[in-house]
């Protein structure tokens, strides 16, 4: 899996007052969530951010900061596109003017940036080039700064102009402290785990998650499967699911991970017990039912108290946990209390714990136990391409720059 990486970070070049009268350019994620009316309804990833630019204004650096909002069109510059809230937002968490920069990658308006300013540079991704890695718009973005840093893990599964091509052509390149605290959990996790190693890996879909199922089968001593994926696990082991969510052309492959598992004394604990419904509804009546019981026209929704019982005692004893994915229909509150016993049996666990993925925190928040997690990863997608044992682009530019 990932040893512990070593690469350079913000607070390191702090130390060295290798900021003082340097210009700053830092990759942020303020990809926040708006209503019609452009209004931010959840600002979590811009409070993440503010640390890492706070800190290279006090070390005395001119700050150029800049993330995507959305999936605009390159080169059509369009309102809702803009990062306007997001300025507003940043200057009253930071307490001092956030001037926002059209049209920035010339440098053209940067010239009298001074030390202790910030600026806030329009929506990455409407330059023409951004999602295509383009040298040339690399290079000129690289010319802006002195310094280099990377603090958005949310997007380090890709290499785009302001997340790798800029890493390969500034002076200096380190990674912030979002993005340093992101890594060094994720290689506690799976670097060098206190064992038992547990993951839960629940979610509609098989397909989505086979990879890191694959991947995790290799390496864990339990993996909880659960949502639409435990039913075709069930499915595998012969089990009717009714009409549940499965997917009957994976069956072999679960079977496959299953047998993986046993091969090394591991294993993949199936449900004894589920909650069945006959519609999917908020309205839908819950059943709960043994596996051997569950009828043709059953959905299963949740795992059953039995079932979340013994996974919560399992939980109990690990050395370390990884969660991506709720077990249940968690929306539901009558489908919500297999998800809400792991997640109070991992927040009660002893255990080092790291969840991510936008449902796994969002049954974090329901259930009020963030401040129990070990760590909340930021990112979705690289969070899940972490676990697969995959090399992010982002991550892998600053390891390359940062021995050299």
């Amino acid at each position: 899996m990932h040893a512990v990486l070593n690469f350079t970070r913000l607070q390191d070049l702090i130390d060295q007052h290798a900021l003082e009268g340097k210009r700053v350019f830092i990759r942020a994620d303020l990809n926040v969530p708006q209503d019609d009316t452009g209004k931010i309804t959840e600002d979590t990833r811009i409070r993440a951010s503010v640390p890492a630019i706070a800190a290279a204004l006090k070390a005395g650096a001119a700050v150029m900061v800049t993330s995507h909002l959305g999936r605009p069109t390159e080169g059509e510059f369009k309102p809702e596109d803009s990062l306007a809230p997001v300025a507003a937002r940043l200057a009253e968490l930071l307490g001092q003017p956030v001037e926002l920069k059209q049209n920035w990658v010339d440098g053209v308006g940067l010239e009298s940036l001074a030390p202790g300013q910030v600026v806030l540079l329009e929506n990455c991704r409407i330059n023409k080039g951004e999602k295509k890695n383009d040298d040339a718009l690399a290079q000129k973005m690289a010319k802006l700064c002195d310094i280099y840093v990377n603090d958005a893990f949310g997007t380090a599964h890709r290499a785009e102009a302001t997340t790798h091509g800029i890493a390969k052509f500034a002076q200096v390149v380190c990674a912030g402290p979002l993005l340093a605290a992101e890594l060094d959990a994720l290689g506690k996790a799976l670097g060098a785990p206190n064992r038992p190693l547990l993951a839960i890996v629940a979610g509609s879909k098989v397909s989505s998650k086979l990879s890191i199922l694959k991947a995790l089968a290799d390496k864990v001593d339990k993996l909880i499967v659960g949502g639409g994926i435990a039913n075709t696990f069930m499915k595998a082991v012969g089990l009717n699911i009714g009409k549940s969510l499965a997917e009957a052309d994976l069956v072999a492959e679960a079977k496959a991970i299953i047998d993986m598992m046993a091969a090394r004394g591991a294993q993949v604990p199936i449900p004894v017990d589920v909650v069945c419904a006959k519609e999917f509804s908020p309205t839908a009546a819950a059943t709960v039912k043994n596996v051997a019981d569950v009828a043709d026209d059953d959905m299963i929704l949740d795992i059953g108290p039995k079932t979340a019982a013994m996974l919560a005692a399992q939980i109990a004893k690990a050395g370390t946990i990884v969660w991506n994915g709720p077990v249940g229909v968690f929306e539901f509150d009558q489908f919500g209390e297999g998800t809400k016993t792991l997640a109070l049996a991992i927040a009660d666990s002893n255990a080092f714990s790291i969840a991510g993925g936008g449902d796994t925190l969002a049954a974090i928040a329901k259930y009020a136990i963030s401040d129990k997690i070990g760590y909340i990863s930021t990112g979705g997608g690289a969070f899940l391409e972490f676990l697969e044992g995959k090399t992010l682009p982002a991550v892998e530019i600053l390891l390359q720059r940062s021995s050299q």
